[in-house]
């Protein structure tokens, strides 16, 4: 049995090569095609390279065990190209309070079958103290929460505490909890993402799981097989891995990091109004705001691996590779109570028992504590999307931090510059909350006379 399990759920309801065909007729003739009319896709389109043909045609899978970090570091971490919605490692509880190691060993055994004997046995272990660490801790953090909640967030429901709470003492604790644990989503590809990912996967859970879409895919679609050759698979040759940090790298922080490198465009930069964020994204659509998508900022950010799952949700924006730093990054539940010893033990044990393993299991056993670091590119449409998304105190406490960190880069280069709205939740605007039931029970007076940006600890 797979430790991973791939299921086709939905493909495009059309013949792939009948829709390829006609989106190719459509351009080379003066008259509407005829449907089902084909043409030779393999040679005339797929062999020379016309793909925008191909790309009409759409795919759901269902992806159930894979790794955390097989997502972070493999299916999420270069290529735009897809539409993702990934189980919460934030709110599903039952992901670490009743975990399933054997689990997690069968998936080491699938991928890395050269891993056995104590060096399986020193992984395992070190897995289950991490867990260790995470039990026995998280109900002292659940009542820490509690508090920082009632007094950050005067307006909030005793349903939204009772249910939020918890919640939030998880999202923090499960910085000791490693990126090998399992996890499920749903992701959508063309054609040609489908076949460009198989020739291009470089972790071996990786090449499993597009080995089973294409399966799958061939199944249903026979006509297809000529585009996902045994001769074009990626192989073990396509590895790669973050780069681990020296164990002398090693330190704590208390705060992501984020650095303004270069901005360009700004003179030409339009801010839309309120009705073109939300609810509905208009700025990559409308005119006006075109130039908009020529405006550019750079930077530079180090956040944990938590963290950096949640920022691969914004695909209009570019990344660089990712490395660790290590560093470790400690929230503010876990530093009051004081666990930087516990953090800095689980990051030294990390390093000792990666030292005799494929890079790639390594990588996946780093623990969303670790912090990465990389660059940022994107158009300031692009920025305004994510940071009203991410200054919004619905988003995790880090990710808020890291745009509050970006905002005050910002005002320290310029305090008049008319890029300053892009870091401002819809609520600095208007004065009313854009979540509705999710309203996180802030003061919202404090956009008029207080400090709207303060360093949050929930």
């Amino acid at each position: 049995m797979e430790a991973i399990k791939v299921k086709l759920i939905a493909a495009t309801d059309a013949a792939p090569l009948e829709l390829a065909s006609h989106a190719a007729l459509k351009c080379y003739q003066a008259e509407d095609p005829q449907w089902g009319k084909t043409i030779d896709v393999e040679n005339r389109l797929f062999g020379v390279g016309h793909h925008t043909t191909l790309q009409h045609f759409f795919f759901t899978f269902s992806i159930e065990g894979i790794a955390v970090g097989d997502i972070t570091f493999g299916l999420h971490l270069t290529h735009p190209f897809y539409n993702s919605d990934q189980r919460s490692g934030r709110y599903c509880a039952q992901m670490f309070l009743a975990p399933d190691f054997s689990a997690i060993e069968k998936y080491i055994h699938q991928f890395w079958p050269e891993v056995k004997g104590k060096d399986l046995k020193s992984v395992v272990g070190y897995v289950k103290r991490s867990v260790a660490v995470y039990h026995k801790n998280i109900a002292v953090a659940a009542e820490i929460s509690r508090g920082f909640l009632q007094k950050e967030r005067p307006y909030v429901s005793d349903k939204y505490l009772e249910a939020t709470a918890p919640k939030i003492a998880q999202e923090q604790m499960r910085m000791f909890i490693p990126i090998i644990f399992p996890t499920g989503f749903d992701y959508t590809v063309n054609l040609t993402v489908l076949a460009a990912m198989h020739r291009t996967a470089w972790t071996p859970a990786m090449r499993s799981v597009v080995s089973e879409m294409v399966k799958a895919v061939t199944r249903k679609f026979p006509e297809l097989k000529f585009m996902f050759s045994s001769e074009t698979a990626a192989t073990e040759k396509n590895d790669w891995a973050a780069v681990l940090p020296k164990k002398t790298a090693l330190k704590m922080r208390k705060k992501p990091a984020h650095k303004l490198l270069e901005i360009s465009g700004e003179k030409k930069f339009v801010f839309p109004r309120s009705e073109m964020m939300h609810p509905v994204d208009l700025m990559h659509f409308d005119p006006l705001l075109m130039d908009n998508s020529v405006g550019n900022m750079k930077t530079a950010i180090e956040i944990s691996v938590a963290t950096m799952g949640q920022d691969q949700r914004h695909r209009t924006i570019r990344r660089s590779v990712p490395n660790f730093t290590g560093a470790f990054y400690l929230p503010p539940i876990l530093s009051k109570m004081k666990l930087e010893k516990e953090a800095r033990e689980l990051m030294e044990e990390w390093l000792r028992v990666s030292r005799k393993m494929p890079k790639t299991l390594a990588m996946l056993m780093a623990p969303y504590g670790a912090m990465v670091a990389y660059e940022k590119s994107g158009s300031f449409n692009a920025i305004l999307h994510e940071q009203g998304k991410r200054l919004c105190w619905c988003a995790q406490e880090e990710i808020y931090h890291a745009g509050l960190e970006l905002r005050r880069a910002l005002e320290k280069r310029n305090k008049r510059s008319k890029l300053l709205p892009i870091f401002e939740p819809p609520c600095y605007r208007t004065g009313k909350c854009a979540e509705g039931g999710r309203y996180c029970g802030r003061d919202l007076k404090k956009r008029k006379s207080g400090d709207y940006f303060p360093n949050r600890k929930v």
